[in-house]
């Protein structure tokens, strides 16, 4: 299920509650004020309860995102450094910055791929022949000098660095929003809406205030899941500091 359709399967059910809560007929007896106060009191406790949960999966999802984002700049200025560390040890190492340029050019077209329409892979185990073999090409040269022994070293290091990166990227993007906690959020608001309606009157200006709350609600859940899926939907982490490791390759 899309990330549009929970949002909006969310303001639906926020915005019928308000309406059902619109057409509901309470008999006089039950409308006193003790009755208005509890029902204010409890729904208050509601509110306050989905306002904690909304800020905390926007606080959490956000900072999922400036995660990711931070590491791919990392993985982009390590990877620019590894590739200056194979020019220093010499001539040698041309196949293995060809092989390690390609790797990455390939694995930016599977994660922001050029197809519109077409989702991202970010299966880091499709790669795994060639980073084998780039390992074993990078063990197999032999220093003739100090020099090329700590470029190697460094370029080893950086290697071994920019593999486990990759790994915890991946493994940090499968820490999504459980759908069970959606449920119950979702409950939780429409319970309010539906609050909302209840002791209030029908006319067009409450309609469109209640219209405009559906909708907010549902952006936030919006914005919760789509900070949740940095490499596809509408809010997607910028391939630049990617495109700008390459074009330092190819100098």
């Amino acid at each position: 299920m899309s990330t549009i359709a929970i949002a909006l399967a969310v303001f639906v059910c926020c915005f019928a509650a308000a309406l059902a809560g619109l057409c509901v007929k309470l008999p006089a007896h039950r409308i006193d004020a003790d009755s208005k106060e509890t029902v204010r009191l409890v729904m208050g406790l509601i509110a306050t309860m989905a306002a904690l949960v909304l800020g905390l999966l926007i606080a959490s999802a956000s900072s999922s995102y400036n995660t990711q984002a931070a590491e791919l700049q990392q993985m982009s200025a390590d990877l620019t450094q590894l590739d200056r560390m194979l020019v220093l040890y010499g001539p040698e190492t041309g196949d293995i910055r060809e092989m390690l340029r390609q790797t990455v050019s390939l694995a930016h077209q599977r994660i922001w791929p050029p197809e519109t329409g077409r989702p991202p892979n970010l299966d880091p185990s499709i790669a795994r022949g060639r980073l084998d073999l780039f390992f074993a090409k990078l063990e197999n040269l032999t220093p003739k000098g100090d020099a090329q022994a700590r470029a190697q070293n460094t370029a080893w290091q950086l290697a071994a660095s920019l593999t486990q990166l990759r790994m915890l990227m991946y493994e940090q993007l499968n820490g999504s929003v459980p759908r069970t906690l959606l449920v119950v959020l979702m409950f939780w608001v429409s319970v309010l809406f539906l609050s909302f309606g209840l002791f209030a009157r029908f006319h067009v200006t409450l309609i469109l205030v209640l219209g405009i709350g559906a909708i907010s609600v549902a952006g936030a859940i919006l914005l919760i899941l789509e900070l949740n899926q940095p490499y596809s939907g509408l809010i997607r982490l910028s391939d630049a500091p990617i495109v700008s490791a390459l074009a330092a390759m190819d100098r």
